[in-house]
């Protein structure tokens, strides 16, 4: 059984979704690769897993969490999970390129694949796929749109835009 509710979030709405054994995926509404609730999932906004991770993203939002403490789930194969938990391990306010991610996963010559799996990574923020960058530094794909992940980045940099939150100031454009 799967259960869905949404988070509204500084950069725009989102779902959470959660089976028995935790979280399965964070999604901004209509980002690239967006899960649709299907027949048989169960809105729930009271699931223990979809609680805590609204509790831990509002947190992250406000600069008061750095890592999350959530069960985790997601869906697939067995490299994405090796690139997921190497992402995962890329400490708040840093980046790293998809070259090294592709190291840290264990496939030091598949840097374009380590790209496609971090597309594909179902649980945004939570693990940080907007922390991996081009290979020169530059920002390059996020399913959630070059501009979040710039936001996510200055809010993890601390970066203030004439004393607004570099997320509000998204907001405002």
């Amino acid at each position: 059984m799967k259960y869905f509710d949404y988070y509204e979030s500084p950069l725009g709405r989102m779902m959470l979704v959660a089976n028995d054994d935790g979280l399965t995926g964070v999604y901004f509404i209509g980002q690239k690769h967006y899960l649709r609730p299907e027949s048989g999932w169960r809105k729930d906004p009271v699931n223990k897993a979809l609680r805590k991770a609204k509790k831990e993203l509002g947190e992250y939002f406000a600069r008061k969490r750095k890592r999350f403490d959530l069960p985790l789930a997601p869906e697939g194969s067995a490299f994405q999970h090796a690139v997921w938990q190497a992402i995962a391990g890329v400490p708040f306010g840093e980046t790293i390129s998809y070259a090294e991610l592709a190291r840290r996963a264990g496939y030091p010559k598949g840097a374009r694949a380590a790209g496609a799996a971090t597309g594909r990574n179902p649980i945004g923020i939570i693990v940080p796929c907007h922390r991996i960058m081009g290979s020169d530094g530059s920002l390059t794909g996020y399913a959630g749109g070059l501009e979040k992940k710039r936001a996510l980045l200055a809010l993890e940099a601390g970066a203030e835009n004439r004393g607004q939150s570099p997320i509000s100031s998204l907001n405002e454009g």
